[in-house]
This record gives structure tokens, sequence and C-alpha cells, in this order.
């Protein structure tokens, strides 16, 4: 998309990937070396009175839950006039395997890496609410439609039934369609991702249990994505990255199985993490009052908790 020309670059720590020109704020970046752990930057946007989070996400692929995260203390429906913005656009990549569909529930991210490789596509995405939550666990793309007919659960007739709003068995393509233009059922009964008739929610728990996405989003993806994708999803709060001699951690608030915030023993966490890591860790000189500020902000923006020793 498009970059804008009041946004620019985060000059502070270097710990922060900047933008070096004006340019297209994609969503695909490159994969050049296997070790690689982090892609993309911050940035910062100068505000209009008339911008929202959920409008600035749209223009430049966030979420709304991500960016009220990098943003504490800045209103997501009127950040003002010469507001600054911070685009959290740095990402660690999740600990899995690099191949096919790979969904962080806490981070509401999904990444995909194309079957010719060298490469990685992210868009924030919508998970499931409470009492929906999304799964977690390994499975594929099973079948792919576009113009999609949608045909309301049972559960979901009766849940809106109880609030005087009765849904048809079936709801045609068109704008009324809540799957959007496109979706990706996956090897999980009654998950699939998909597009939104609904502006509001990408970047949050909002759906019953499935993966929303902009249209945009799942315009470009979908023809991308071959029948049997692998599709993992993680639920990874804690995120571990290298980079020119400097051990990252991207922290985002933990989710629980009924994707809500979780009472999860962060100390616990993050100390399982780093013993896991432990062949990164022991090359660095820890900063443990970074590593407990960066826990505590749950910003979503990888920092520098480490430096390497030699």
């Amino acid at each position: 998309m498009a970059a804008s020309s009041r946004s620019r670059p985060l000059a502070c720590a270097t710990l922060l990937a900047c933008l070096a020109q004006s340019g297209a704020y994609a969503a695909e970046y490159p994969l050049t070396a296997p070790e690689q752990t982090l892609i993309g930057s911050v940035y910062q946007v100068n505000t209009r009175y008339e911008d929202t989070f959920a409008a600035l996400g749209d223009e430049h692929g966030f979420g709304q839950l991500e960016l009220i995260a990098a943003n504490p203390g800045v209103d997501p429906w009127l950040p003002g006039e010469g507001q600054d913005v911070v685009m959290p656009g740095l990402h660690v990549l999740p600990a899995a395997p690099r191949e096919g569909i790979v969904i962080n529930l806490p981070e509401y991210r999904l990444y995909f890496y194309p079957p010719d490789g060298g490469k990685v596509v992210t868009y924030p995405v919508g998970i499931g609410r409470e009492g929906w939550s999304s799964p977690i666990g390994e499975t594929r793309v099973a079948r792919k439609q576009a113009n999609p007919s949608w045909y309301p659960p049972k559960s979901i007739r009766e849940e809106h039934a109880a609030e005087g709003d009765f849904l048809p068995e079936v709801v045609p393509p068109g704008p009324d369609n809540p799957m959007g233009p496109f979706k990706m059922n996956l090897a999980m009964s009654g998950y699939v991702i998909h597009g939104t008739n609904k502006h509001f929610g990408i970047g949050m728990r909002v759906s019953h249990g499935c993966f929303r996405m902009r249209n945009e989003d799942i315009t470009q993806l979908f023809p991308q994505v071959p029948v049997n994708t692998e599709v993992r999803i993680v639920n990874q709060p804690y995120k571990l990255g290298e980079r020119d001699g400097e051990l990252l951690l991207e922290v985002h608030t933990p989710l629980d199985e009924h994707g809500l915030p979780s009472t999860l023993d962060r100390q616990g966490a993050i100390q399982a993490l780093l013993d896991e890591r432990a062949e990164w860790v022991r090359n660095y000189r820890l900063d443990w009052t970074a590593i407990r500020d960066t826990v505590y902000a749950e910003e979503g923006i990888p920092r520098v908790i480490g430096t390497a020793l030699n």
C-alpha cells in the first residue's frame, strides 16, 4: 500500500529497524538467511484530526489491539491533530517451521511463507472471542472458495435469535455475507480463514473462532495459497530474536484457552523461554531491567534485552 507523506521513521535506539526512505508499506518481506529472525520496521505517523486507530490500521496494515498496545495513553478513537502514533511493524518471526501459514494468536497476526521461498507475507487477523476461542494446533487448507455463501450453524443462529436478530439458514454472496469475498476452510471442523463484511474488528477478539481478514488482504492472499497448505496455529506471547549482536524480546498480552487475557506466570514463562533458547542466550549479557520492563509493557515491539559477549 502507498506510503503516507506524514509518516516518518522512529528515530531512537538501534533496536528499531527504521525506514530508509519513503516507499510502499508492504506486508511482504524478504528472508535472506535461515538465521534471520526479524522482519519489518517501526515508524511513526503524525495524525490528522479525523484519524482513528481503525483508519490508521486499514491504511498501514495493523490491527486495533496492536496499535493500542504500542501507543499507551493515546485515545484510539480520537488521537487528535498532530499526535505521533507508533506503527509497530517490526516483528520477531514465530518459532515455527517457515512454511505455509503460521497464525500467532496473542499477536493477532498471520504469517504466510510462499512455496517458492525467500520471503514472508504478514497480515493482522481477528480471532475468536470469549466462548468461541480459536484453536491451537496443526492443520491444513482443506478447501478454498470465492464468493462463498454462509451457512450459519445452529449455535450462531440461536445466539443471534436471543438478541432479536433472526439469521436465515443461508446467506448468499454479497455485502451482507460475513465471509467476505473469499474463504479458506481448514481441516478443523468449522474453522475458516475468510474476509469480512464488518470494517471493525481486525486484530481483535471478535469472531466465532474463525480468522477474519480485511477483504483487501484475503484478496491478495487467497490466490497464493494452494489447497493442502500447512497451517500452524500457535500461542506465543513471548518471542526471542537476534540481530547485529543484540538479543531482542517481543511481548504481547498472553491469552488463555478461552481467548482472554491470561494470568500466566510471566516470570516463569520468560525463564522457560530463555532456557529453551539457551544456545542463543549464553552468547549475550542479559539486561534484567530491560527484560522486566519489556514484559510489563506488553507493547508488541521487540526490545533489546541483551548484547553480545564478544
